[in-house]
């Protein structure tokens, strides 16, 4: 199966993501953003374009990166990626649904003045303008669709680790055979 955590930038994804494969049995760790560095490697490059995932190509590498993976190691992927324009959500998980993956998916969520602090104060990453430029289209995602699909989960203030806790908890609570009735 999949665990899926998706939210904007400073949500607390790539955080979470560790800390869940440790606490889940089997799992690893599949970042989809990585299939977009392979896309952005070709040489010459791909049409330009602000993000990678508007590149029709990326959301069926997902699809199928993920389902060689699990095909080859079994187990669960945990991955931490966002996605906020619906119609790509759709097309990646109807693929994995196709193949009979089950998806958990997660929304690590935030309030708007928290995610920008984590964003401006990141120590690892540095401030960015492109992680900003993203809260808008989360909020606009997670008014109209993001949180109708998924479980939302406050990060605002709650520690990484109780996050994925939590998730792991739902995981396993739920067990494989619910997981399955949870595919979108």
């Amino acid at each position: 199966m999949i665990v899926w955590l998706n939210g904007t930038h400073g949500a607390g994804k790539t955080t979470t993501a560790a800390l869940v494969q440790s606490l889940l049995p089997d799992s690893r760790v599949l970042d989809a953003e990585q299939v977009g560095g392979v896309l952005m490697s070709i040489t010459p490059g791909l049409p330009e374009t602000d993000n990678f995932q508007h590149w029709p190509p990326w959301r069926p590498l997902v699809v199928e990166t993920a389902r060689q993976v699990l095909h080859y190691a079994g187990g669960t992927l945990v991955m931490p990626m966002t996605v906020l324009v619906e119609e790509y959500w759709r097309e990646i998980s109807s693929g994995l649904a196709g193949y009979g993956i089950p998806i958990r998916h997660f929304v690590l969520h935030a309030e708007t003045s928290v995610l920008h602090d984590r964003i401006m104060n990141d120590e690892v990453m540095g401030p960015s303008r492109f992680r900003l430029a993203y809260l808008k289209p989360y909020e606009d995602a997670a008014r109209t669709w993001l949180h109708r699909d998924a479980e939302v989960i406050d990060t605002t203030a709650v520690s990484p680790q109780r996050v994925a806790r939590q998730i792991a908890d739902s995981v396993l609570r739920a067990g494989c055979a619910n997981a399955s009735d949870r595919v979108i």
